[in-house]
């Protein structure tokens, strides 16, 4: 990651626990047809990669008001993107099990969504179960100890932190259809613990056309927690290059 950039009155903060990064290969091709213009695919060794990433917010709050805070089952569905030399993270939509994701559903125009999200994980056992209209999951890791640290498609661990793991940047399409919404976190590099995958099925993705049912994701990897810092409101919006 980056030097941390100057923390404001108006951003917010989050522990986030029982952190997991699940990753699928998709055809570059479907992921593009879902982009606007001026963005394209990250592709390795022939796919492009999209992902779960799951975790409970712990005590989310807003600076101003570090009194005012709310804990939640999360669900972001994400693939990794460039727009010209800039790299980071195209969001496809999120699930959060609290009323407050109107805040950023209306406020924000983010495609986010009001779900039953539990995400559960003890030292070998880690487990996501959500259910909705939208993003219904379910997903069951064991950790194994190792360090994930080795990705294919990646020439060593700072490119697959610096694409994949620890992104600061991300877009996402505004509900109302005006552009494009760009916002930005930061955080300690991750050390993600390699996982076996039990079993991962997302209804989202499988629904977005890239990931087949039953297909296995690539690699997965766990952290117990991480606090983040969100740069809220959204930075700046933008309209799709064309």
């Amino acid at each position: 990651m980056n030097r941390r950039p100057e923390i404001r009155w108006h951003h917010a903060v989050a522990e986030l626990v029982d952190f997991a990064l699940i990753s699928w290969e998709a055809e570059p091709e479907r992921v593009a047809a879902l982009l606007p213009p001026g963005f394209e695919p990250d592709v390795r060794n022939g796919a492009a990669l999209v992902s779960l990433v799951a975790f409970r917010d712990r005590h989310f709050h807003f600076r101003f008001a570090p009194r005012v805070r709310f804990s939640a089952g999360q669900v972001n569905y994400r693939t990794y993107v460039r727009r010209g030399a800039e790299t980071g993270v195209w969001f496809f939509g999120t699930s959060l099990s609290s009323r407050l994701v109107q805040l950023p559903r209306t406020g924000w125009q983010m495609p986010w969504y009001h779900e039953s999200v539990r995400v559960a994980g003890t030292a070998s056992d880690w487990q996501l179960r959500t259910e909705g209209r939208w993003g219904a999951a379910d997903v069951g890791l064991r950790g194994t100890g190792r360090p994930l640290d080795t990705l294919p498609g990646f020439p060593d661990p700072g490119e697959a932190s610096r694409i994949l793991v620890d992104p600061a940047v991300g877009w996402y399409p505004r509900r109302d259809g005006r552009g494009v919404g760009r916002y930005s976190v930061w955080h300690e590099p991750l050390r993600l613990e390699a996982a076996e995958v039990r079993h991962a099925h997302s209804q989202a993705l499988t629904d977005l056309g890239l990931v087949a049912p039953g297909q296995l994701p690539c690699h997965a990897g766990l952290q117990r927690s991480t606090m983040f810092d969100v740069h809220t409101p959204p930075s700046r919006l933008l309209r799709p290059a064309g």
